[in-house]
């Protein structure tokens, strides 16, 4: 049986019922017990970001052959206890970059010009021509230079921005950062030199509350921060404090420390821009990501290759 347990769906998936017995419950994450209820019967499993797949819930799942994750970060799923198991991990990485980057820049120029509250007040008949921000001169900090950052700079090419990335495990060419007008450094190069900062990391041990009063301090008076990664890497009760001091000019967060968050004083700020973790949701990536997952889905209930795993389990094609 395939089970989905968030708001996973098209017409590939349709096509998969077809073949397949298809449990489509989007609610179900809230309940890990009733998920371990189900999982004996289970043969792949298909999650989102809400979905907490543990240690205990692999091993209640002895026919398991492949989690399929929607979306990028694999911080939800114990890919060491999916390995141990046997059960392939299949995620579309970098499928829906572009959508993450475009909200990126989205959210960038909507701090840089004071869109929101511009478009509040005029709809309110107040018509308040103020000065904004230009992109164009400034440096761009990239946390992370995965396959998001390397499309948030790629769509920056055109704006005349100098790109200082910070990332430990990347390992770009010469010509590829020639190429995105970037160089990569340390994270202290990133705080000390950036006009606006994009955060693209997931969140590990090592970059839990990662943007803190400390590395804050750091910044340039009146940089922008947008969080496009996950909502852990900053502390936000210190980015609070940075936003009602002016230090950080504006923040612009897809990602939240707690998701849903409970409302509170991050909400009531006139210099935050507040989107509900979409940024990599748009109806072109997800299409993508649907079609990519359905196919190792089928591949791996056939006993094929798998062309988005992640983990160790690659394959379940038999030899003759």
């Amino acid at each position: 049986m395939i089970l989905i347990t968030e708001d996973v769906w098209g017409p590939e998936f349709e096509a998969l019922s077809n073949r397949y017995q298809l449990r489509y419950e989007p609610d179900l994450w809230k309940d890990p017990s009733q998920i371990k209820e189900v999982l004996p019967e289970v043969t792949a499993w298909v999650v989102r970001n809400k979905t907490k797949v543990t240690a205990d819930l692999i091993s209640a799942a002895p026919n398991l052959r492949v989690i399929a994750r929607a979306g990028v970060g694999l911080d939800n799923i114990d890919l060491t206890a999916a390995n141990a198991a046997g059960v392939a991990v299949s995620a579309a990485l970098g499928v829906n970059a572009v959508s993450v980057a475009e909200h990126t820049l989205g959210l960038a120029l909507s701090l840089a010009r004071d869109t929101i509250p511009l478009n509040q007040a005029s709809l309110a008949g107040q018509w308040n021509r103020l000065p904004g921000v230009e992109l164009a001169g400034k440096t761009w900090g990239l946390l992370g230079f995965g396959a998001t950052a390397r499309a948030t700079a790629n769509l920056l090419k055109g704006f005349g921005v100098r790109i200082q990335a910070y990332d430990p495990y990347a390992t770009p060419t010469e010509a590829q950062l020639n190429e995105l007008n970037a160089s990569l450094g340390s994270a202290e190069e990133v705080f000390e030199q950036s006009d606006l900062i994009s955060i693209h990391l997931p969140n590990t041990p090592s970059t839990n509350k990662f943007v803190n009063a400390q590395s804050i301090a750091q910044m340039k008076d009146g940089v922008f921060i947008i969080n496009v990664g996950r909502g852990e890497v900053i502390d936000e009760t210190d980015l609070i404090q940075a936003l009602k001091s002016g230090k950080v000019a504006g923040a612009g967060l897809d990602v939240r420390e707690s998701e849903p968050p409970v409302v509170g004083e991050m909400e009531t700020l006139k210099n935050v821009v507040l989107t509900p973790h979409i940024a990599g949701i748009t109806n072109e990536s997800q299409s993508r990501i649907i079609r990519f997952l359905s196919d190792d889905i089928d591949r791996a209930l056939s006993n094929k290759d798998l062309l988005c795993a992640v983990g160790d389990v690659k394959t379940f094609a038999t030899t003759a």
